[in-house]
């Protein structure tokens, strides 16, 4: 006999309890309460969406969450924190501190403009909400000293960039109610490419399973995004799109208010235990801050969806020191934005100097490229630099164009034999100010042109953040090149302290990814990759490693005990 059907009941599968979020009045015009057929209707005039947008993509672009900055601000008091891990929270306050005055944004990648909007049933617009959403967008990217990075497509192979950094992702559901609620996110590249999803199965659902999965996942995150992290696993979703769509939207802390365990209709939950657990691995790890240490991040969600039961899909992602998230929403009072920080320079030590490392080795770029390489060699890797000259600036597309140029026998430009290369793409220069936002872009995405560039003398110094791959330490012990780990966050400080002039060399036409060559003063640096065949972080992959072997074996002895 077949077994009986269970009455229906609706469960929500993201049961989001109240709202603990701080909101600022923007403004009570543009809204007003109507009746319609008997019903109390909240009208609101597109203009509002336009409104709401540009304050809240301006604001993300300039200020953080107070509690983000708690949790940077909390690692110059922990007496475990390394030199390193303590160089990078103050160099993050700092540069929090220079991009909270709304001239020079915290990022010089200003990120894809992301929107997800909820809009209850007794929400009237008259429709066009995504045009005037990215009216907003508009309004900010090209009034503010933003970045534009995103492409267009003209063909599968040919792209030009917006110039106004449209389009927008903007993601629009209908929900019960009488008020519109937002979520706004600035989403940088390097942040964006650390995002993964993983096909699993049932076999991964035990404690020993899943807790080394997430452990050797984290592992290969690498330091290119920017740490200290905000980490977020999800594991199951009815489809691998809701997954990932669950990581970024747990990356952001919009589902912190989530239930803390699950129940038999399938309610979305935290594994707040695991996420405890999660996070004391990563400071044991090695990566820290950026150079070593323990904070290779601040705070790890999981979330547990349900699954179909032949599938088990895992995703995970982050978002970085450039946390760049609020909400927003519209009701019968007016237009509400989240309440950021205004004043993060009360989290910095009185005596807090300026961020740099101490006793740097002073590099003099305005010499032969020689004598460059012949002071290098001195020093192992994680030596701390202070960079003053001149130095080249290329990304992505202008690597491509110079490697068309070897392919067709061109040769070799010599502003790239003679000066290192900085892997970067500036912010708008706002008047007044030799530069705009300017830090640097994810080392491993020019690790393919290293070997070429070096073989033909190009290339010999590369300034970028994050880890390469071994094809790059390969290389430079090959041609006795170095290259130099900037870190990986601070461009307004960068710009406001560090670069004192900024020009366009060669492909203008590009924008920011054109080739410019800049102008530095006591620019901080490290070595991570010497001319010897040492990669500072190979030690720590190899740390890394042996960490998730370890947590393997004791939750293994904990499941027979």
């Amino acid at each position: 006999m077949a077994k009986p059907s269970p009455e229906f009941h609706y469960q929500k599968q993201f049961p989001v309890g109240k709202d603990k979020t701080q909101y600022r009045l923007l403004t009570n015009e543009f809204v007003e309460t109507v009746d319609f057929a008997g019903e109390s209707m909240l009208k609101v005039d597109p203009k509002a969406l336009t409104y709401i947008a540009e304050a809240a993509m301006k604001d993300i672009s300039f200020k953080l969450r107070t509690e983000h900055l708690e949790k940077v601000a909390a690692i110059l008091d922990d007496p475990e924190a390394t030199e390193n891990d303590r160089t990078i929270a103050l160099t993050m306050l700092r540069n929090a501190e220079v991009s909270a005055h709304g001239v020079l944004p915290f990022c010089q990648d200003t990120g894809t403009a992301i929107i997800l909007g909820k809009k209850g049933q007794r929400v009237w617009t008259g429709g066009g909400d995504e045009a005037a959403l990215s009216q907003g967008v508009y309004n900010t990217y090209t009034q503010e000293n933003l970045r534009y990075s995103q492409m267009a497509p003209l063909s599968m192979y040919e792209e030009k960039n917006t110039g106004c950094n449209l389009p927008a992702q903007i993601d629009l559901l209908a929900t019960d109610g009488d008020s519109y609620d937002f979520l706004f996110v600035a989403k940088g590249g390097g942040s964006a490419n650390k995002t993964f999803f993983y096909q699993e199965t049932k076999a991964l659902l035990n404690p020993a399973n899943l807790e080394k999965f997430c452990i050797e996942k984290m592992g290969t995150l690498g330091t290119s995004a920017c740490p200290p992290y905000h980490i977020a696993f999800v594991i199951g979703g009815t489809s691998a799109e809701t997954c990932l769509k669950t990581v970024k939207l747990a990356s952001t802390k919009y589902y912190d208010e989530l239930p803390t365990e699950g129940n038999e209709y399938g309610q979305a939950f935290r594994d707040t235990e695991l996420e405890a657990k999660l996070l004391e691995y990563t400071r044991k790890m090695g990566y820290g801050a950026q150079f070593g240490g323990k904070y290779f991040a601040l705070d790890v969600r999981v979330i547990r969806l349900p699954r179909h039961g032949a599938s088990c899909p895992v995703a995970l992602g982050v978002s970085c020191s450039a946390d760049r998230n609020a909400k927003a929403r519209i009701d019968k009072d007016g237009l509400w934005l989240e309440q950021l920080e205004e004043n993060p320079g009360r989290f910095i030590p009185a005596d807090g100097e300026i961020a740099k490392p101490k006793d740097p080795v002073a590099i003099d770029l305005n010499r032969p490229m020689k004598d460059i390489l012949a002071e290098l060699t001195k020093y192992p890797v994680a030596t701390p630099l202070s960079l003053s000259g001149t130095i080249i600036v290329g990304r992505d597309i202008a690597h491509a164009k110079i490697q068309e140029r070897l392919d067709k026998g061109e040769g070799m430009p010599e502003y790239l034999k003679n000066h290192p290369v900085y892997y970067a793409g500036p912010a708008k220069t706002p008047a007044g100010k030799p530069s705009g936002s300017f830090g640097p872009t994810t080392a491993g995405r020019m690790d393919s042109y290293v070997y070429p560039f070096q073989k033909e003398g190009g290339s010999m110094i590369m300034l970028a953040k994050g880890n390469r791959s071994q094809q790059v330490t390969d290389a430079c012990k090959e041609f006795g090149g170095f290259y130099l780990g900037s870190i990986g966050g601070p461009a307004a400080l960068l710009a406001e302290h560090n670069i004192k002039n900024v020009e366009v060399l060669e492909y203008p036409e590009l924008g920011m990814e054109a080739i410019w060559k800049i102008e530095v003063e006591d620019f901080p640096a490290y070595i991570l990759v010497d001319d010897k065949g040492n990669d500072f972080f190979a030690d720590v992959r190899t740390a890394c490693s042996q960490c998730a072997l370890s947590a393997y074996e004791n939750a293994r002895a904990e499941m027979t005990k």
